[in-house]
């Protein structure tokens, strides 16, 4: 029995066994390599975010244009209506607030 007998029997391996080996472990390191790269590509990533966040923006007005357009008559007129008063408060807060700075400024003018 040769050295070279022996170191078969104690699972020594063989070129082509090596040649596999050394195969795999460049796979799995482009696989790391990849992995780590996408991680450094910050841009990259924010793109792929905002994409999602539009996709998803997209779905939901989808969803709300066919939830509004399968609503009931009262509930849209009732939801134009509350948007009319609060249009109508803004208009008259504000249209209120310069008049009511100007009394003040006239007041003052003629005391």
């Amino acid at each position: 029995m040769t050295t070279r007998d022996a170191g078969a029997g104690r699972g020594a391996k063989g070129p082509d066994e090596l040649r596999r080996e050394i195969e795999q472990t460049r796979h799995d390191l482009g696989d790391t390599v990849e992995e780590l790269a996408g991680k450094l590509d910050v841009k990259g990533r924010a793109k792929a975010r905002a994409e999602d966040w539009r996709d998803k923006a997209g779905a939901m007005g989808v969803q709300l244009r066919s939830s509004a357009s399968q609503a009931s008559k009262p509930v849209m007129i009732a939801g134009v209506a509350a948007g009319a008063v609060v249009a109508a408060g803004v208009v008259m807060r504000r249209h209120g607030g310069h008049q009511q700075s100007y009394a003040h400024r006239w007041y003052a003018r003629h005391r």
